[in-house]
């Protein structure tokens, strides 16, 4: 059953909004993949914050018309699903690690803002670490100058109170 025009603006409307915010779309055909199949994928894609959808080619075409996403449009021909998210890797890891286990899913490309690319390409985006991952790594990396002065600004009371106590120990022993 065909959607009247009605909820296809509301349709393109949604799209438009997930694309306000995104950093990566990636496109995927899901040809021949069973109903089960999907179910799982999109409730891993809910998990990872991803906007998943199935939708007609002409629908986000117009959806990404005026967007950084827009030379996007010539990739979206057959069967596609749709996977929209704020964090450009975690679209890319979903869908990813969803296609090795499913030969039916195939990724067909991506894009990131005015960057389109290949299946490759997404293959190499998934195998980045997610945002938290890098986020954690940067602190670690500048807490770590400073754990290092604190140590070493304990390190000389602690040697001082360790001589204390040795002289301590051999005025004892002599005694």
């Amino acid at each position: 059953m065909g959607l009247n025009l009605e909820k296809k603006q509301a349709v393109v409307a949604e799209v438009s909004a997930q694309l306000a915010g995104a950093q990566a779309v990636i496109l995927a055909d899901y040809r021949g993949l069973e109903a089960v199949d999907m179910t799982v994928l999109r409730a891993k894609a809910r998990t990872a914050g991803v906007y998943f959808r199935v939708l007609k080619n002409s629908l986000v075409r117009r959806a990404v018309a005026d967007t950084v996403f827009a030379p996007l449009a010539e990739q979206m021909i057959g069967t596609l699903a749709f996977a929209i998210s704020a964090d450009p890797v975690a679209a890319a890891k979903v869908l990813h690690d969803f296609a090795k286990g499913n030969e039916h899913f195939v990724i067909k490309g991506g894009a990131m803002p005015n960057v389109v690319m290949g299946p490759k390409e997404v293959g190499s985006l998934a195998s980045l670490p997610s945002r938290d991952a890098l986020l954690a790594k940067l602190m670690g990396t500048m807490q770590a100058p400073v754990t290092k002065f604190v140590q070493t600004l304990n390190e000389v009371p602690g040697r001082f109170v360790r001589t204390l106590a040795a002289i301590r120990d051999k005025q004892e022993q002599a005694a």
